[in-house]
């Protein structure tokens, strides 16, 4: 990993406790396997941890590793340095996935609530006149009772969005093409076919990995057709959604939008989107962060000690569905 994701995610007490658990030099962080000393140390190492930063463990990384049984990363996706050759190898893999779903699903309800609300147009309002205001009158379709929310995708996101959302008076749809009737059901959800869940859904919020069959999913058409007033959010990935198209509706008023994450990342200062009022911004902060990184940590040190028990991983992440996660 990063050495500066090595000195977020991994604090002393974390160091300590893997050390206990592994035969491990702390003070070696390889951001890079074609050094010397990532080759001396990938020569006897059995188990790498992972995080953001981590080059691919390619055919070349794995030759010089002829020990290596497993690989625990501290993050979500493991695309970016998971290679077929890792899978070919039989190497175990084991993803912080479960841990980083908590803080998204938590910023994704709170804008829910927050959107349905109408508490940003509200707070702008009041900041602008500063006097008392008939808000019912202004905004009479605000609040959250019996709206209902589009959860797009029962990824292990949106299933802990699903979760966090039963106790509040809302009807939660669900478009997901492998979630089956029964599974609708356990979850406590209404499966929809696509169109219906942007045509019905007061906030549709995305949760579905990018893959090439999802890259500009949501679409101009899907846009158009939700109800005049409603709320797109996406902590997904900025390319599923057709971002021209959404710009268009949040300027003229349409639609609201509430976006982690944007394409490119950072928006041009010129971007629209900055000054939109129906458009809340925020830089890629609904994952983990501060005090958060410690959930990760302590998930991937959990299975550090299942490995080194002789457990299988509680959070393994399963090539056969790599075509359909994230």
């Amino acid at each position: 990993m990063a050495s500066r994701t090595a000195q977020q995610v991994l604090d002393a007490e974390a160091l300590a406790r893997l050390a206990r658990l592994t035969d491990l030099d702390p003070g070696l962080v390889l951001d890079d396997f074609t050094t010397p000393a990532a080759q001396h140390a990938l020569a006897t190492a059995e188990l790498l941890v992972t995080g953001w930063g981590c080059p691919p463990v390619d055919r070349r990384a794995l030759d010089a590793a002829p020990r290596l049984r497993a690989i625990v990363h501290t993050a979500g996706t493991v695309r970016h340095h998971i290679t077929e050759a890792c899978w070919e190898r039989g190497i175990a893999v084991s993803s912080a996935a479960a841990a980083n779903a908590v803080p998204v699903a938590e910023y994704t309800l709170a804008m829910i609530l927050l959107a349905n609300k109408r508490v940003l147009d509200i707070a702008r309002d009041y900041r602008a006149e500063r006097r008392r205001i008939d808000w019912t009158e202004r905004y009479p379709g605000a609040g959250n009772y019996r709206r209902t929310v589009g959860i797009l995708s029962a990824s292990a996101i949106g299933r802990r969005v699903i979760e966090l959302l039963r106790p509040h008076d809302l009807d939660v749809l669900l478009y997901d093409p492998y979630v089956t009737a029964e599974e609708a059901r356990e979850l406590g959800v209404r499966l929809v076919p696509l169109a219906d869940l942007f045509a019905t859904s007061d906030v549709v919020s995305v949760h579905t990995p990018l893959l090439p069959q999802t890259r500009g999913l949501v679409s101009r058409e899907l846009l158009a057709a939700m109800p005049t007033g409603g709320t797109l959010i996406n902590t997904a990935r900025a390319p599923i959604v057709d971002q021209t198209a959404l710009t268009d509706e949040v300027r003229a008023g349409r639609l609201y939008a509430v976006l982690d994450v944007t394409e490119p990342e950072v928006l041009p200062a010129d971007s629209p989107l900055h000054d939109c009022d129906h458009a809340l911004i925020t830089p890629h902060i609904a994952g983990s962060k501060g005090g958060e990184l410690r959930r990760l940590a302590d998930l991937a040190i959990g299975e550090v000690e299942a490995y080194a028990q002789g457990r299988p991983f509680a959070h393994p992440v399963r090539p056969e569905v790599l075509d359909r996660s994230a």
